[in-house]
């Protein structure tokens, strides 16, 4: 998602930040569960908020890119990391950033509802370091796979 206008602190542009609030008022309008996932996406906001600058440019890139290509899926945390659950709200991806565990690269890491499978071994977990139009296009293919029917 192109930022419109200048970064703030949260890495995030002020058009992005003002949407995302205005999402989360929407679903708490929706009452009791929309108020939970309003809840939740602001603890998986406050979560990468939280982050060293170089994983916090990360997560909120694969944020953008997840809730973009799998907008079905509802952002929440797990583990304090930011991830995205399907409408059963089993985990299908997260986000665990290298400063969490202090290791040399963040990961994305699908979990065993994502419909990765392919044959006897796939992929489940990739080591992040840095954002690149093909990383952003590797994701959306990976998310979007992992959530089609």
């Amino acid at each position: 998602m192109p930022a419109t206008t200048s970064t703030t602190d949260s890495g995030f542009s002020a058009d992005e930040r003002a949407a995302m609030k205005e999402r989360a008022a929407e679903l708490r309008a929706q009452g009791k569960k929309g108020a939970k996932k309003a809840d939740e996406l602001q603890a998986a906001l406050d979560s990468i908020a939280k982050m060293a600058p170089e994983d916090r440019a990360l997560a909120e890139r694969v944020h953008s890119t997840v809730t973009t290509a799998a907008p079905q899926l509802s952002p929440k945390t797990w583990y304090g990391m930011p991830a995205y659950a399907n409408a059963d709200g089993k985990i299908i991806v997260a986000f665990k950033n290298s400063g969490k565990f202090n290791t040399r690269y963040s990961t994305l890491e699908f979990q065993d509802a994502a419909k990765l499978d392919d044959g006897d071994l796939w992929p489940v977990s990739y080591a992040l370091q840095s954002w690149s139009p093909a990383v952003e296009k590797k994701i959306a293919e990976l998310v979007a796979a992992a959530v089609a029917p």
